[in-house]
């Protein structure tokens, strides 16, 4: 079989290229290693900056989201029971979307299904070849059956453990990697949100954050060792825990209720350079990992794919190769200013185990900093709604 752009991975990013790329008349196949069920099982973030919403709208997706997502113009800040709001929409004129990463995925498989678009599931054995010249391809096992994809384009969508940024060969590809000393512990709740937006919370016990999926179901997170594990925490201990944290005012008035979901996150940062290796583009987790602080993973991943869409675009219709060219430098820019905000901001409300006396009282003083100065809150919520592509 033969096709434009072969698309590794089938979670968010991978579907979201191939949507632009059918609007616009390119062909792709999208190939995904698990069921269509799992992948609209895993939980993840549910906050779009105001790019990714635009990148929904242009695939022609946006409706569902425009309709049922959350607008949020602020966001609180607090350490104890000192809270500040940061207000997007006064320092940026911006704003971000609460709308579950779970329905974005599922709004892009109704949209490929609706366009009878090329889907291959529970894949195999997928390897690349030929990346490094005029013809790539992709082979892979389905239901027994060995088959091959000859393309243009490979767009290694298949996230951390996948086999596109391993197909780089070694001596081409650099990796940057941090390891924070501490998780997430995350249930999932059907209880109405504490605060109608996001609440950041610092303490002396380490982060807390208050989250919502929609008016009736919560997502609420602590920091926690990675030595627990989520069966470590009942209910009523993860309760307990969230309310020591978080600004009295907010501890009580807080809805529990039974978790209907608890897991544990380890906290990474991690690029990889460069994100082109001939026909062959990473995208999202394949290249980068951010900490979960700030929500950058999936719109981290919708930069990449605006930049490589523009540049196939731009190659398809005027047979300039200049945007495909300039894939990796344009994505890496944003890339690595997205790293340092999610690192900044984890550093800002997390209790670290080797902190001493001063480092403490200097987190405290960049808090307070924060509190009181316009331009520290403008460049907050400029990276928080999102830097433009």
């Amino acid at each position: 079989m033969r096709m434009q752009v072969a698309i590794i991975g089938g979670g968010p990013s991978g579907l979201l290229l191939a949507q632009l790329l059918h609007k616009r008349g390119i062909e792709s196949i999208v190939l995904e290693r698990k069921t269509k069920e799992y992948v609209l099982s895993r939980i993840r973030a549910g906050v779009l900056e105001w790019g990714l919403c635009s990148l929904m709208d242009e695939a022609g997706v946006g409706a569902r989201m425009r309709c049922e997502g959350i607008v949020h113009d602020g966001t609180i800040i607090s350490h104890g029971d000192t809270a500040f709001r940061i207000d997007f929409d006064a320092l940026t004129k911006a704003s971000v979307m609460v709308y579950g990463q779970t329905e974005v995925t599922r709004d892009l498989y109704d949209a490929r299904e609706a366009a009878g678009g090329r889907i291959d599931f529970e894949v195999e054995d997928v390897t690349i070849g030929g990346a490094d010249t005029d013809a790539p391809f992709v082979e892979y096992r389905m239901g027994g059956e060995a088959r091959r994809i000859d393309c243009d384009f490979i767009a290694g969508c298949d996230g951390f453990h996948g086999v596109s940024r391993q197909a780089i060969p070694l001596d081409v590809r650099r990796e940057y990697e941090k390891l924070y000393p501490f998780g997430w512990l995350g249930i999932l709740s059907e209880t109405p949100p504490v605060h109608h937006e996001l609440i950041y919370a610092g303490s002396e016990r380490g982060f807390a954050l208050c989250s919502m999926r929609n008016e009736n179901l919560s997502r609420y997170y602590i920091q926690c060792s990675m030595s627990d594990r989520p069966e470590d925490w009942t209910d009523a201990a993860f309760w307990q825990e969230l309310k020591r944290r978080i600004p009295a005012e907010h501890a009580d008035t807080l809805v529990t209720g039974p978790s209907i979901e608890k897991s544990i996150a380890p906290l990474r940062s991690f690029v990889c350079e460069p994100m082109r290796w001939g026909r062959l583009f990473l995208c999202g987790d394949a290249a980068h990992i951010v900490p979960p602080t700030g929500a950058k993973g999936l719109n981290t991943a919708a930069s990449d794919v605006n930049y490589l869409f523009r540049g196939l675009l731009q190659y398809y219709d005027q047979g300039d190769a200049t945007g495909i060219d300039t894939y990796s430098q344009q994505a890496l820019a944003r890339v690595w200013k997205v790293e340092r905000f999610s690192w900044w901001f984890s550093s800002l409300i997390h209790r670290y185990p080797d902190q001493s006396p001063f480092d403490l009282k200097m987190q405290r003083a960049e808090i307070d900093f924060l509190r009181t100065n316009e331009a520290a809150q403008r460049a907050m919520a400029q990276n928080y709604v999102g830097l433009p592509y």
